[in-house]
């Protein structure tokens, strides 16, 4: 008893000092303007140290392409780093890193996005090297045909050396019948050897122009040093015409989906997919509590009961991700040595049961709740983590004031809200199933 109110202390106080520090920076502290050719800047000062954050979110991702295109999103976001007009091949890298700075990069199902880190004496570097490859980026056939290479081998490595990646990509088929999230953000290998420099260039002009494009910067900057910045290096490049709404969408799905993935593996691994809401549902908070409680630490309901308690697997966890459009909730499992995949799904449906039947008590929900807001918290104590939130509940919240009311949304979610959303999305007819097995198991 004594241990858990030890623990109980300790997340109060942390609670405590991430809400002071949460409350630092204010909705009125964040500030926003949109250039003549559309792209949209949003900027928050911090003086805390003596550098500067800037997120560029492009609304390009898997989604956004069609058969015999696949993967062209995640190939730009190589491409970025490989010259333009001014800057050459490499020389984006070894300029940034000249100057103190350094970056990052990554696509998804919904957008590509880059990230600059650079100390702010530094910052009309960042945006001329930026600028540049926006708006002259060099589509040389060699290189074009270098990091082709390097896609393909990128492609077939992940597949052979992560069952997750392998198994995922194979029930996204399954699981989706019309809608772009069905195949994974790599692309078809197919696909990948035969773009065309056209498919390039036209992918290119369309979802990177600066009207599909936004950006944030925190850090140790001016709204107006960042204004005139703007104008001066973003604002030339010309607008293109917007690209075309995706609005195929999936239809519902009418009974369950299984599939077998034959691998040499050691023990099988199982794959359960529900279809569930887009982010900006009403059902988000929900949802991603329902997440916690399954999932996330050693007291969560998996966890405790298939690793602990029965042994009967060696690793589980769940995914729901940001999503535009209704996604997937992943549900992953390892089998222990020895024990059949069907032991270890049923005994996942079981505590996905006693979710439904209301067995979450208040003490239990009110620990995620916790967890989630410490996690919040910490996002914002740091420029990077105050950037990349701002950017991403303007993209998938449809505004960047909706960070300020999320922890309230946590807090209003009670068990009846958990019950409701477990029994409307997972249920048997919604579910995809994907197992991965040995060569030998084939029957």
């Amino acid at each position: 008893m004594n241990e858990l109110l030890n623990q109980l202390q300790r997340v109060s106080l942390l609670l405590i000092f991430s809400t002071l520090a949460f409350a630092q920076t204010k909705v009125e502290d964040i500030r926003t303007f949109t250039l003549a050719n559309g792209m949209k800047i949003i900027v928050l000062e911090d003086h805390s140290i003596p550098n500067a954050n800037m997120y560029f979110f492009w609304q390009v991702g898997s989604r956004n392409e069609y058969p015999g295109i696949t993967g062209l999103s995640h190939f730009f976001e190589h491409m970025m780093f490989n010259g333009a007009q001014k800057y050459g091949p490499k020389e984006f890298d070894r300029v940034m890193e000249a100057n103190g700075g350094s970056n990052n990069a990554y696509t998804t199902e919904n957008i590509t996005v880059y990230t600059d880190w650079f100390p702010s004496e530094s910052i009309e570097v960042i945006f001329d090297l930026e600028a540049d490859r926006i708006g002259n980026l060099a589509l040389d056939d060699d290189m074009v045909e270098s990091e082709r290479g390097v896609v393909l081998s990128e492609r077939i490595t992940g597949l052979e050396n992560s069952n997750w990646r392998l198994l995922s990509e194979q029930l996204k088929s399954v699981a989706f019948v019309a809608h772009p999230y069905r195949w994974s953000v790599i692309g078809y290998e197919s696909d990948i050897k035969n773009w065309t420099k056209q498919d390039l260039q036209r992918y290119f002009d369309t979802y990177y122009a600066p009207n599909n494009g936004m950006v944030v910067i925190v850090g140790d900057v001016t709204f107006e040093q960042v204004r005139k910045l703007t104008k001066e290096y973003f604002e030339p490049i010309p607008a293109q015409e917007p690209p075309r709404p995706i609005h195929t969408a999936e239809p519902e799905q009418l009974g369950e989906k299984r599939l077998w993935v034959k691998k040499d593996i050691t023990s099988p691994n199982i794959m359960i997919a529900y279809h569930t809401a887009e982010t900006k549902s009403e059902d988000y908070y929900a949802l991603e509590l329902f997440n916690s409680l399954l999932s996330e630490g050693r007291s969560s309901r998996l966890y405790n009961q298939l690793i602990d308690e029965k042994q009967i697997a060696v690793e589980v966890f769940t995914y729901y991700p940001l999503a535009f459009d209704p996604n997937l909730f992943y549900i992953y499992a390892v089998c222990s040595k020895g024990i059949p995949e069907d032991t270890v799904e049923q005994a996942i449906y079981a505590e996905i049961e006693k979710i439904k039947s209301h067995s979450v008590s208040e003490n239990e929900l009110q620990k995620v709740k916790n967890r989630k807001l410490v996690d919040f918290y910490h996002q914002m104590e740091t420029i990077n983590g105050k950037a990349n939130t701002i950017g991403t509940y303007e993209l998938f919240f449809g505004d960047y004031k909706k960070l300020f009311s999320a922890p309230d949304e946590y807090q209003k979610v009670t068990l009846e809200d958990i019950k409701r959303v477990a029994a409307k999305y997972f249920k048997q007819s919604n579910r995809t199933v994907g197992i991965l097995k040995k060569l030998e198991d084939e029957s």
